[in-house]
């Protein structure tokens, strides 16, 4: 494990690349960096070209899902540095997501070296555009070709990069939804697996037919309380609270998410980790104390929600320009990965 055998490309796609007109996930960088689980170890790293894996019909992950994945992004800051942003906290929670779907434990320190060189390697693909960055995923899944339902005795793991801009251009429209849902307690609704985000598709689709971005999905049993809002957690200001859905077992620990909270606390704000009912958003609304909703996520960082849909009526939400927290707490995680403030929290992670 301590040596990553490197291949690099014959010819780069970097020349094909537009910076001003990049689409969210769709061009890819020219490495990647693979391992392979197999007699009971991570074995083979390697750096390679991007291209094509071919895989044999009867992958378990094909079948039953055992496949896992995280969200990062390396920036350009103001001295011309490339960084990451928390990884050790990405590679924490995928070993958290591997125990849960019965995948073996990665390395986060090793994993950490492997994914700094990827990105040297690749650093002339990390966008020097306000706005841009370079979004990384790493992705693990089952590659035993058998047709049984049991946990694989063999893995890869693949981490790849593609240059991004913003994910949504504007402030989002969201619906409460009822009827469907994304998780049960018991589940595996904390893991960034792949089948959490296959059940909420359909979901998602009729949403968008009504006019809708995104859903706000509500709690399994009873459908009573907010949980997460698709791509990303939800935070509300009411009445000067900053009030988000604990974290638990149906939702995703996201680390923006637990960025803005370390923040909004070392500003002195109150903040409530708790129980959010749908019916004190609408009373908080109906009083107009509700003056922030928000979206955190890696893709989105700060996503602002101007409009909430429930049971066919429409709830419009204060302008974005007028929103305090959210656009001053968006404006400070920029400021820490540009380098232009003090990294106070050690979340940065210098490539090289």
């Amino acid at each position: 494990m301590s040596n990553i055998k490197i291949e690099l490309t014959k010819q780069s796609k970097l020349k094909d690349l537009d910076l001003e007109n990049i689409v969210f996930g769709r061009e890819f960088s020219d490495h990647m960096f693979i391992m392979d689980y197999y007699d009971g170890q991570w074995r083979d790293a390697r750096i390679e070209p991007f291209k094509n894996m071919e895989v044999s019909p009867a992958f378990l992950s094909l079948h039953y899902a055992q496949s896992i994945f995280e969200g990062l992004k390396a920036f350009y800051t103001q001295n011309d540095e490339i960084v990451l942003f928390r990884p050790q906290a990405n590679f924490a929670r995928l070993n958290k997501s591997a125990e849960r779907m019965c995948i073996p434990p990665i390395d986060e320190a090793f994993t950490l070296d492997a994914l700094k060189q990827l990105v040297n390697i690749d650093r002339a693909w990390v966008p020097n555009v306000k706005g841009a960055s370079l979004y990384i995923r790493p992705l693990i899944f089952a590659t035993d070709e058998f047709v049984g339902v049991k946990p694989s005795e063999t893995y890869r793991f693949v981490i790849f990069t593609c240059p991004v801009n913003k994910y949504y251009d504007a402030p989002v429209k969201v619906k409460i939804e009822e009827s469907y849902t994304r998780a049960c307690s018991g589940g595996v609704g904390y893991s960034k697996t792949a089948g959490n985000y296959a059940s909420s598709l359909y979901p998602t689709k009729l949403a968008i037919k009504e006019g809708f971005d995104q859903l706000i999905w509500t709690d399994g049993k009873e459908h009573k309380f907010i949980e997460e809002s698709g791509t990303m957690n939800l935070m509300v200001v009411i009445d000067g609270k900053l009030i988000t859905p604990i974290s638990g077992d149906t939702i995703l620990a996201g680390i923006t998410r637990d960025s803005v909270l370390k923040i909004a606390r070392d500003w002195g704000m109150p903040v409530e980790e708790r129980n959010l009912a749908v019916q004190e958003l609408l009373d908080a609304h109906a009083a107009g104390t509700l003056t922030e909703v928000f979206g955190t996520g890696t893709a989105v960082t700060i996503c602002h929600i101007i409009t909430i849909g429930y049971r066919g009526q429409l709830l419009e939400l204060p302008a974005v320009a007028g929103r305090v927290f959210s656009n001053k707490v968006n404006d400070q995680l920029a400021k820490i990965r540009l380098g232009s403030d003090v990294d106070k929290f050690d979340w940065i992670e210098k490539v090289g």
